[in-house]
């Protein structure tokens, strides 16, 4: 293989396409803060994203941002539209259709620039790099992305100009999540599977709740608290007085100590045994947070309350329920 210094080929890429966005952040203006407002308005709609080529693979991964923040959003193909599709636009009041294209000439594009314009009710955003084209001429609201160099040979493979698709995409998308407050528990509710479902996962989606919770009362001997340890299996035994508010915890390894000392371990109450005022946490907080506090105490369970009542435990989290749903 002739040697060639691809690093150096990489770097160029990267360069070029680092001028795309600083020219693109540059151009940002009042028609910014109108395509955002448009996306905000249609609360009872949908957002409609559109386009050809490689301008329609960045159109499928804005329409999936919008819908991973809460703002329902689909992808259209524009060559289907001329065969039937256009009926999947509709002609709501409420609904925003985002088209995105190089030259704003694509002929694909041209059915649904003219149903858009048809159908008033419709807000068009046009995301275009040329201003005499068609799309910004019908567009409501026009976002004029600038003209780049593409990187590589001669110009021609979209490089640059899909990147900055895609910034600017991911700049509406951002930005009507921020005015919403959209924050990482609204985000896990369309996230519940995989690496990152895992990550905002609460303390709530994992903990151990009701009959299955180990409850002793403060006065109840040891010989009948290790029973009911022993049946649900979970090596600890929550502490609880004549109010049913949490006061201690006992584990299999405070057991284990006290035996070692005192050989009338089974006629003791599980007050003279347990620990006061063990740790709890709030039932919303991450469980990779919970996870934090549990290698932090070298301790393997928690006790969960809701909001400021500390002492009324709704909950047990254990080690084995975070290491079951993956989170390290």
């Amino acid at each position: 293989m002739k040697k060639t210094n691809f690093q150096a080929i990489a770097k160029d890429v990267i360069e070029t396409e680092i001028k795309s966005l600083k020219k693109l952040k540059s151009g940002i203006n009042k028609s910014f803060n109108k395509a955002v407002e448009a996306i905000l308005n249609c609360k009872n709609g949908k957002v409609i994203i559109s386009g050809v080529g490689k301008s329609g693979i960045i159109a499928k991964k804005i329409s999936s941002t919008f819908s991973s923040v809460g703002v329902p959003s689909f992808f259209v193909d524009a060559s289907a539209c001329s065969h039937g599709d256009l009926g999947s636009i509709g002609n709501s009041s409420n609904d925003v259709l985002i088209l995105i294209s190089f030259s704003g000439e694509t002929a694909e594009l041209k059915n649904i620039i003219q149903y858009a314009n048809r159908n008033k009710r419709i807000v068009l955003i046009g995301i275009v790099s040329q201003k005499n084209s068609l799309l910004y001429k019908f567009s409501d609201i026009k976002l004029l992305t600038p003209n780049v160099a593409e990187a590589g040979p001669e110009n021609i493979v979209p490089t640059s100009s899909t990147i900055v698709q895609l910034s600017i995409g991911d700049a509406l998308a951002i930005a009507t999540m921020k005015y919403r407050k959209f924050d990482k528990l609204d985000f896990k509710k369309f996230h519940p599977s995989g690496s990152l479902g895992a990550k905002l996962k609460t303390v709530e989606d994992l903990m151990i709740i009701g009959n299955k919770i180990p409850f002793v009362k403060e006065d109840v001997l040891m010989k009948n608290a290790i029973k009911v340890m022993t049946k649900k299996n979970l090596g600890v035994l929550i502490v609880r007085n004549k109010k049913n508010l949490t006061t201690g915890i006992i584990s299999d390894g405070d057991l284990k100590r006290v035996a070692e000392k005192n050989d009338n371990l089974k006629n003791l109450t599980t007050k003279k045994i347990m620990k006061s005022k063990p740790i709890s946490v709030e039932k919303s907080i991450l469980a990779a947070l919970a996870l934090s506090i549990m290698n932090t105490n070298k301790i393997t369970s928690l006790c969960v309350h809701n909001k400021k009542n500390t002492k009324k435990t709704i909950g047990l989290l254990h080690i084995h329920n975070i290491l079951k749903a993956n989170i390290t």
